[in-house]
């Protein structure tokens, strides 16, 4: 099985919310206020300095639909529906399939928040399933680009910018009277955090829901078959623990979870596009800022990390 001896990093930028033990670039993120956790799984606050021609090519790959408001960098991102270019802009991505080609150019910034499945139809937008792989202005949830990207005091710190942002969500959802997502849906996001080796139908029997039932609610709130969903999760975590954003305690669990190597180095190459051993050796800033975010949710919703602890690669 790969170890994380060393994995690939770009030296020439550098994150303002400091860097894990390997000199990887971590973004600010947190849990939500509490009032918000129904709907949203994580918040975040990304600032990474780079010269001003230096152009990273890497990708993202989310589990979860996101808000991103882009206010620095030049983007390009090859998604379901072609190559996408972008500068200040206010989006929502949908959850992906597979590891999303994605480059910057220049230094950037990126303020966001990760919705819990389910979020985006509770605010009467399309189902997730129409998103996957895909990234549209916000529009597409009734909101607004241009009050967005009004949100953001440039003065102010990342802490504040995230409280602006949920003061803004809670518009959205809390004020309007947003249906909270289906309780099945949660549970099936909680398996997939807690064991996403977990068969479909064990899932189905042991939650009490009739497999079809499960199959329409999963296809609409995360975009995926339930069976997707838990094989993407288990990559992610495999992702995770080799970019060195993982708890090491978990190593040999999270590895047991592939039947052998080819088997890992299959799925690897269905949803990265790469190998392990070069998922390890390229620098990936932006796919391992996502991974980092993830891990510190999960860890959090698992009660193995209190909010605010230093997390096990810092």
């Amino acid at each position: 099985m790969y170890k994380i001896s060393r994995p690939g990093i770009d030296r020439s930028i550098a994150s303002a919310s400091g860097a894990t033990r390997d000199g990887q670039p971590l973004s600010y993120n947190r849990a939500p206020s509490g009032d918000l956790a129904p709907w949203v799984a994580r918040c975040y606050v990304t600032i990474v300095d780079a010269p001003a021609n230096h152009h990273l090519s890497c990708g993202l790959f989310n589990d979860t639909a996101c808000l991103r408001i882009q206010l620095r960098g030049k983007w390009t991102a090859q998604t379901a529906d072609g190559v996408e270019q972008m500068e200040q802009a206010a989006l929502y991505f949908g959850p992906h399939s597979r590891r999303m080609p994605i480059s910057v150019t220049g230094s950037f910034i990126s303020v966001g928040a990760s919705l819990r499945p389910g979020a985006a139809h509770a605010l009467g937008g399309a189902a997730t399933s129409e998103h996957v792989d895909r990234l549209t202005p916000i529009e597409a949830l009734g909101l607004f680009s241009e009050r967005w990207l009004r949100l953001f005091d440039p003065a102010a710190d990342a802490e504040s910018w995230i409280q602006a942002m949920e003061h803004e969500l809670r518009r959205q959802f809390v004020r309007r009277g947003a249906a909270e997502p289906d309780p099945f849906v949660g549970k099936l996001e909680a398996a997939a955090f807690v064991d996403p080796t977990i068969s479909v139908k064990r899932f189905a029997d042991e939650a009490g829901i009739e497999q079809r039932r499960l199959e329409r609610l999963v296809k609409r709130d995360f975009g995926l078959t339930p069976k997707q969903v838990l094989r993407r999760a288990r990559a992610l975590d495999m992702a995770s623990h080799l970019r060195g954003v993982a708890d090491r305690e978990e190593a040999e669990s999270l590895a047991l979870r592939y039947y052998d190597q080819s088997h890992l180095i299959r799925d690897f190459g269905a949803l990265f596009g790469m190998s392990p051993r070069q998922f390890v050796e390229r620098s990936q800033p932006l796919l391992t800022l996502g991974l980092e975010t993830r891990q510190s949710c999960r860890l959090e919703m698992l009660e193995r990390l209190a909010p605010g602890d230093i997390r096990p690669w810092q």
